[in-house]
């Protein structure tokens, strides 16, 4: 009987130390900070736990990789830009549980060194990299060399799709916008585009699922990244009915306001719809995805009849969504439906839009967006919109 006591008590203490390892706090780090010597450029991290990392090459942009076990940044760096070989650097949570720090390189580089120094005179653990300048032909080498862990490390993270219920007629995708270490547009009082599109996404969700028509999944419910690729990926695998990207953008100007929805052309309406198009599918590159590895989905599909088919029941929707906002107060601009070639809406059998909210500079839209009023209203506006989309396409 004794025995049998010693053997639980061990069972209950090897138990209880798995279940407080899994669940212990991710590491700190302290401080980022850049060294520059003659022959080569240093990179460093101070961090409270001993890291574990991969790191890998990526071209078109030139970049270097780091990633590690999911970190709380709490460093208050930011001198970040055209120090030695390194031209910027971005960091913040890549996966759930993996932690990414892309440094963007001014030329080809090769890692001449990487080490960890254990904790030492009160300072925690410090990680450095040392790199230097490198051929065209070597760094295309090593690109190949850390190409293959790095696809794999991309491997798209869609779960098992579930089974809708009987009375469930449509399934709509909701993809909030950026996510991460892609932050997106930063609003004047700080807020990020990434945190403001989930909570709309998840209103959006709370509202359509009242309804028992619809079935609403969302592409991302935590601050996490997600490649374009899996995004379209998400909405096709699902069979989505339909497939609405949510962002919220940010110019120069901070006299302009208003909602404005997009849909996909393979010419763009104005030059502007053409250059937002071309920021938003920098996402991929602010992440240190490796853009060759891309599906055909994404990379140079071709518009076909399907496709066009497609598109005509996206411009649809957009059309019944833009007075569903002017309706309950939302303001529109001039040209409220534009249209470019977003990567993420190019699933070919799945009817898409993008969703531009409103300016994150210009405080009026950013106060509207940031409150639960104006959340509820952006939520209530596209489900009228969806209820007599949907009506439209009853036998």
């Amino acid at each position: 009987m004794k025995n049998i006591l010693n053997i639980f008590c061990l069972s209950a203490i090897c138990v209880f130390l798995f279940l407080t390892s899994s669940f212990a706090a991710p590491a700190n780090i302290t401080s980022v900070r850049l060294g520059i010597h003659p022959d080569k450029t240093r990179f460093v991290l101070e961090i409270d736990e001993k890291p574990e990392y991969r790191i890998f090459y990526l071209p078109n942009p030139d970049r270097l990789v780091i990633d590690m076990q999911q970190v709380n940044w709490q460093t208050s760096d930011k001198s970040k830009a055209g120090i030695g070989l390194i031209e910027n650097y971005r960091y913040g949570l890549f996966r759930q549980g993996t932690s990414r720090i892309v440094l963007d390189l001014k030329q080809p580089v090769e890692l001449i060194r990487e080490e960890t120094l254990p904790p030492s005179e009160g300072k925690p653990y410090r990680f450095f990299i040392d790199i230097r300048k490198t051929s065209r032909e070597n760094f295309g080498k090593l690109v190949q060399q850390s190409r293959q862990q790095q696809v794999a490390a991309l491997a798209p993270r869609i779960s098992a799709i579930p089974t809708p219920r009987s009375h469930q007629k449509y399934t709509i995708i909701v993809d909030a916008g950026h996510g991460g270490i892609d932050p997106g547009a930063i609003g004047g009082s700080g807020i990020y585009e990434k945190q403001l599109t989930l909570q709309v996404a998840k209103r959006l969700k709370s509202v359509l699922e009242a309804d028992a028509k619809y079935n609403v999944i969302l592409t991302r419910e935590t601050d996490t990244f997600l490649s374009l690729r899996e995004r379209v990926e998400i909405g096709r695998k699902y069979k989505g009915d339909l497939f609405i990207s949510v962002h919220a953008d940010s110019i120069g100007r901070s006299d302009i306001r208003g909602s404005t929805v997009y849909t996909l052309s393979e010419n763009a309406s104005d030059d502007e719809a053409a250059e937002l198009a071309r920021m938003h599918d920098k996402a991929d590159v602010i992440a240190g995805v490796d853009l060759e590895e891309q599906d055909d989905t994404v990379q140079g599909i071709l518009i076909d009849l399907a496709q066009r088919e497609t598109m005509n029941f996206s411009v649809k929707f957009a059309k019944l969504l833009l007075p569903e906002f002017r309706g309950v107060g939302i303001k529109t601009g001039s040209r409220s439906h534009r249209f470019a070639g977003f990567r993420v809406l190019k699933a070919p059998d799945v009817p898409s839009v993008l969703v531009e909210l409103g300016y994150l500079s210009n405080r009026h839209d950013e106060a509207f967006l940031k409150s639960e009023k104006g959340q509820k209203k952006m939520a209530e506006a596209i489900s009228n919109a969806l209820d007599k989309y949907f009506a439209t396409l009853e036998p």
